[in-house]
């Protein structure tokens, strides 16, 4: 009788254990779980994403832009902070903060950006634009349609005298203290135009737009000089004309106020790109694939410009209805898999 108390002892024992000893296996599992070094991090790392806003309205939008894109599609912690070139790349080089600069211009800071760089604390990814060329000649898209063999600054003095065949025509460049204008004095000289063009030079940026809408709504042959993104473009149709190769050498003596032998070249390429810090890349890869693929289309960036300054407009407002309304634009950023 007391055998069989004893193994009716244990037997109740270890019912009554099993429940406990389950327990601690589980716990011991889920915390092995939690604490696998071996678990994708997080798509926004562990760091505040800050996005800096530059004090331009293209940089303005981009930063609103993304910093929406980020919460919504990743749940990023994005906040969009103020920024200047040179503040903020000695900022990323130093603490790496802000993680992002969506519009950097490097050759403006180039000794701060090339220390950062080489202290591998920040780099560039996407270029902020799709297309690289800034800065060149336009011809309104009636002239353009008029002449299709008309594509290239090479071209004017072929097709100038039957676009205008009474006089000159109107070359708009820019004001006369800016070098874009001397740049454009000798390139007019170096394709041989200089009998061909009248050259006008506005007294500041308000009537050079000016002049510019007035000639595009009246559609007069004429050529202008504009560097894009910028809101006036998106207002009219345009056909930005080849400007050839870029020839350093020539370009050298383009910008010099006695030129002797000017030779055509195109305007320099001047890169702007989308700056991280270098921990995005370690700590938020999906956030740094992202900004890889995130150029913005110059058209596109016309547009909003141009949306920004109808009445009543912001870069809040704007960004907010971009995202809402163009994700067929912005959704290839997020690439094959969004998390």
């Amino acid at each position: 009788m007391t055998r069989l108390l004893a193994l009716f002892a244990c037997v109740l024992f270890s019912l009554c254990a099993t429940p406990a000893w389950a327990q601690l296996t589980v716990l011991d599992q889920a915390q092995d779980v939690v604490s696998d070094p071996a678990a994708p991090p997080p798509p926004c790392g562990t760091q505040t994403l800050n996005i800096a806003r530059m004090s331009w309205p293209s940089a303005e939008l981009l930063a609103e832009i993304h910093a929406r894109i980020l919460a919504r599609e990743y749940r990023c912690d994005a906040r969009v902070i103020p920024g200047d070139l040179a503040a903020t790349a000695s900022a990323m080089g130093s603490t790496g903060q802000p993680a992002v600069a969506p519009e950097m211009w490097i050759t403006r800071i180039a000794e701060v950006w090339n220390a950062g760089v080489e202290r591998q604390q920040m780099r560039q990814t996407a270029p902020t634009f799709g297309e690289g060329q800034l800065e060149g000649w336009f011809i309104p898209a009636e002239i353009a349609a008029a002449h299709p063999e008309l594509t290239a600054a090479s071209g004017l003095a072929e097709a100038l005298p039957s676009i205008q065949p009474e006089g000159r025509t109107r070359f708009i460049s820019c004001p006369p203290d800016w070098a874009c204008a001397l740049i454009n004095r000798n390139l007019i000289r170096a394709h041989g135009l200089e009998n061909l063009l009248e050259i006008v030079e506005p007294a500041n940026r308000f009537e050079m737009d000016t002049l510019i809408a007035e000639a595009m709504s009246r559609n007069e042959p004429v050529v202008f000089y504009y560097w894009r993104p910028n809101a006036i473009l998106a207002q009219f149709e345009f056909r930005p004309l080849d400007m050839g190769a870029y020839d350093e050498e020539a370009a050298k003596c383009l910008a010099r106020l006695v030129c002797e032998a000017p030779k055509p070249s195109a305007f320099p390429s001047e890169p702007v790109v989308i700056a991280l810090s270098e921990w995005v890349f370690s700590e938020a890869p999906v956030v740094a694939s992202y900004f890889g693929r995130a150029s913005m289309p110059l058209a596109e960036m016309d547009r909003l410009l141009a949306q920004l300054n109808e009445p009543g407009a912001s870069v809040e407002g704007i960004a907010d209805r971009f995202v809402a309304q163009k994700r067929d634009l912005w959704g290839p950023w997020l690439g094959a898999i969004a998390p």
